[in-house]
């Protein structure tokens, strides 16, 4: 089993930035694969940003530009860093990791983003 927890989101004002964390524990070794995902009041839930056990990362276009994932293996924690925030960032964002069919989520950590 893998535990992820997630922290670091807030209230802030459109342009300013947030870094979120999601810490892993448990059976972590085999986790090849982190990804953030948001979701909206009344929308799906939907992947912002990817990163793998090689490094190679993917973005949404949404946020292309603006958000960087990144991973520090040895405090076992994937981080977002989000920039010039808009309003329509404004979600409940999740932290997705796994291997093959193995796939685990947190419990989410809420970003509002005021205009």
């Amino acid at each position: 089993q893998v535990q992820l927890v997630e922290s670091g989101g807030g209230l802030v004002q459109a342009g300013g930035s947030l870094r979120l964390s999601c810490v892993a524990s448990g059976s972590t070794a085999g986790i090849n694969r982190v990804g953030w995902y948001h979701q909206a009041p009344g929308k799906q839930r939907e992947r912002v940003a990817y990163i793998n056990s090689g490094g190679t990362t993917t973005y949404a276009y949404s946020v292309k530009g603006r958000f960087t994932i990144s991973r520090d293996n040895a405090k076992s924690t994937v981080y977002l860093q989000m920039n010039s925030l808009k309003p329509e960032d404004t979600a409940v964002y999740f932290c997705n990791a796994g291997w093959f069919a193995n796939d685990y989520w947190g419990q989410g950590t809420q970003v509002t983003v005021s205009s």
